[in-house]
């Protein structure tokens, strides 16, 4: 089948980042886009590695020029998904793991219609508020605005063709991995029906246009 994009959406803290990781890490077939950012790296951060780090001006540049997929705002900086990193894993031939917000995902499943989106929850409110707070030294938005950002988020969910609870990382990376294959099959059967289908009319082209007496 031909590779596809995958996007992992979820609030601040709902492991969306730790999931991609684990399965870039196990599985040979996945590659990951890497997004650029006005945000200055942290200390453990490379450029090309993580994000690439660019200035506004330059940002700005790109999403005028038709370079992002997507882009949105988030705590003062710009972050934006490349053309050119889809494509160079693309070619590869491997599917694409996107680590996205709502924003993004929403924008590219309004521009490519070879996706799979899927959105990680939080097992508890709890359970979420207790990894924002563990968040609050980012110093990016206090907890309230976390909060409410992380319900605006949330009433995006259902939209999303698949939802996994993230109770246990190794869970939610095993039911992600489940997914991506139960839509390898799938889209290898439409690809099977399609050339099928192809065929069929050819057949019956040829004998539409030299019918047996």
């Amino acid at each position: 089948m031909s590779p596809c994009l995958v996007i992992l959406s979820a609030p601040s803290g709902g492991g969306k980042t730790t999931i991609a990781k684990e399965l870039l890490a196990g599985r040979h077939d996945l590659g990951y886009s890497i997004s650029a950012t006005t945000r200055p790296p942290r200390p453990d951060e490379r450029e090309g590695v993580d994000y690439y780090f660019v200035s506004r001006d330059e940002f700005l540049r790109q999403q005028q020029s038709g370079e992002l997929l997507e882009s949105a705002e988030y705590g003062g900086h710009l972050y934006g998904t490349l053309v050119s990193e889809v494509d160079r894993v693309l070619a590869q031939g491997r599917h694409v793991i996107l680590v996205i917000d709502v924003q993004g995902a929403r924008q590219i499943r309004e521009r490519r219609s070879d996706v799979v989106s899927i959105f990680i929850l939080p097992p508890s409110a709890d359970v979420l508020v207790g990894r924002l707070r563990g968040r609050a030294s980012d110093g990016a938005e206090d907890l309230s605005h976390r909060l409410e950002r992380a319900d605006r988020e949330l009433q995006q969910a259902a939209t999303y063709d698949y939802v996994v609870v993230n109770d246990d990382v190794s869970q939610a990376v095993a039911e992600v991995s489940a997914i991506i294959d139960a839509e390898t099959r799938r889209t290898a059967r439409r690809s099977g029906l399609r050339e099928m289908i192809a065929a069929l009319r050819q057949e019956l082209e040829a004998i539409a246009k030299n019918p047996t007496p």
